[in-house]
């Protein structure tokens, strides 16, 4: 008999907690979809253009200031976690070092539902989104690349992107790669029905 699932209202989005060590880390059996990327990727953008919310996911003035994963309760039926940004040229060795020992901590507990990894799609994977693939690859759980900025590129040059961020990441074939756009909505539908098929829900709203 197939199970019923019921609707995930994805405006019904609430921040729990800004977790900076494994007691913080919600361990309660609900699914967590994980956003990883760099600090200038465009991460929060992304997320607020899945939930339809404007300044949910806050943009921060100072990226990589610190390091921390931020929990949103989805519903009450499910946890978006927004992992710290990567990558920023200006963060010390210490803070690097603090965010390395905080992804093995919440990775080694293999509380990922889906990975969701957000790259541009203007340039190749730098060093640090290899090693973030690496992380999730690792994981041995679900994962997708959003190749976001979709909208400041010519559609003859979409093809070749993709093909690079695909070979860079040496990403596995079941791992797919989304043009995506947070200013235009580009791949939005796309991405929302992966995630409902991964945390078993018919349907997002």
């Amino acid at each position: 008999m197939r199970k019923e699932h019921t609707m995930l209202n994805l405006h019904n989005a609430e921040f729990i907690r800004s977790a900076v060590r494994v007691a913080d880390f919600p361990q309660d059996g609900l699914p967590q979809i994980v956003f990883a990327g760099k600090s200038n990727v465009g991460k929060s953008s992304v997320i607020n253009k899945l939930l339809g919310r404007r300044n949910f996911a806050r943009v921060s003035a100072q990226p990589g200031k610190t390091v921390h994963i931020n929990y949103f309760l989805i519903d009450k039926q499910a946890y978006l976690v927004d992992l710290p940004g990567y990558g920023y040229a200006r963060v010390s060795q210490a803070e690097r070092q603090r965010w390395g020992v905080l992804m093995e901590e919440y990775f080694a507990l293999g509380l990922l539902t889906l990975g969701i990894q957000i790259v541009d799609i203007r340039h190749k994977p730098t060093k640090d989104d290899v090693t973030m693939a690496e992380w999730f690859h690792a994981a041995r759980r679900p994962w997708i690349v959003i190749a976001n900025k979709l909208d400041k590129i010519k559609k003859s040059q979409i093809e070749g992107c993709l093909a690079e961020i695909r070979q860079t990441l040496l990403l596995p074939e079941e791992v797919p790669v989304i043009p995506f756009s947070a200013e235009k909505g580009d791949g939005k539908e796309v991405v929302l029905e992966m995630i409902a098929e991964h945390i078993g829900k018919d349907a997002l709203k």
